[in-house]
């Protein structure tokens, strides 16, 4: 197994050909479901440079949508959270309601043959599944077939139960792609995360590829805030667990060269007395994460200079990355 092309990964040509046939064909993970539970609230994001958003409207039924106005194209809403009754353009003050339709182009003037019914927002897929909110603008498939045999592997963990209670955005000047490499193999565990390498029994580590999503497990040793597993699924999210909650993130590009990461932190019990374990627990996950960030900048200037053709993979730890990088080619046709 060899690692794939790193002209794949700095070639600015790559990731309009990702978002394409990888980013706009596969649901997207957008966060908790709950941030979408009452009339009027919304979740806008990016994904990999399309936007859209999820609102609930006051007839209550869930509906998403390009986030991008019929007129001129702006964005209608800002990335993030939050709640409306309508969607105004911040252009030109269109105004559409919150299930797509067209209700006011102000100062339009008399255009013969106009008519607001014919330019509604362009709807998107919209799914939920286990408390988590998907979108996906245009899927080759429904959002339990992509997700795989993740749903068994999460059948007994009571994930709906938990409650999100802080979100992060953290990013870093390397490709998607490589991030993902490195998440879905320990191999670098020893060199890149000692703490966490002493933390945990490294020598049974170990990563199995299945349908839909990589599995990461090892055992803890005391003092490990991890439960010892940890999920990547296709194309670009993360599921790991700690005890009395979980995380999530995507992991998403915004450009050749720069990937955010989108994290949202669950738990269990949100009794305020447990304000300072929480961010405890907040804290060292993404202290675990930034380690990742400095090998992967420079992991990334290395195929960006051309000095760098692609290696071996080791066939103990990186079957995820080869399953990864396999998806990746079937998806790009390389």
């Amino acid at each position: 197994m060899l690692n794939l092309d790193p002209r794949l990964y700095v070639d600015a040509a790559v990731l309009p050909k990702e978002r394409d046939s990888i980013f706009a064909r596969t649901w997207q993970l957008l966060g908790p479901a709950d941030q979408v539970a009452e009339r009027g609230q919304y979740v806008a994001a990016d994904i990999a440079g399309l936007k859209v958003f999820a609102i609930r409207g006051r007839d209550g039924t869930l509906r998403a949508f390009r986030n991008v106005c019929r007129h001129r194209g702006a964005q209608l809403i800002e990335d993030g959270a939050g709640r409306c009754a309508t969607v105004r353009c911040p252009y030109h003050q269109w105004v559409f309601a919150d299930d797509g339709r067209l209700l006011n182009a102000p100062w339009f003037g008399e255009e013969p043959g106009f008519r607001p019914e014919d330019w509604p927002l362009e709807p998107i897929h919209v799914d939920i599944w286990r408390g988590l909110l998907f979108v996906a603008v245009d899927p080759q498939e429904d959002l339990v077939s992509q997700l795989g045999d993740l749903v068994g592997e999460l059948a007994d963990e009571p994930i709906e139960t938990y409650h999100a209670m802080r979100s992060d955005k953290v990013e870093f000047d390397a490709n998607w792609k490589i991030y993902t490499d490195n998440f879905v193999e320990g191999y670098h565990i020893p060199g890149i995360h000692p703490k966490f390498f002493a933390a945990i029994d490294f020598e049974q580590f170990q990563t199995t590829a299945h349908k839909g999503f990589i599995r990461m497990t090892a055992p803890p040793k005391e003092g490990l805030f991890y439960r010892g597993k940890w999920l990547w699924m296709w194309p670009n999210w993360t599921l790991s667990l700690f005890e009395g909650g979980m995380n999530t993130s995507r992991i998403n590009p915004v450009s050749t060269n720069r990937t955010e990461q989108l994290y949202h932190f669950y738990f269990a019990d949100t009794a305020p007395e447990l304000d300072h374990k929480r961010s405890d627990t907040i804290e060292r996950n993404l202290a675990v994460v930034r380690e990742d960030y400095g090998i992967c900048v420079r992991t990334h200037k290395n195929y960006e200079a051309g000095n760098y053709s692609a290696g071996p993979l080791s066939p103990r730890h990186e079957q995820g990355v080869h399953y990864f990088q396999e998806r990746v080619r079937e998806s790009l046709g390389v």
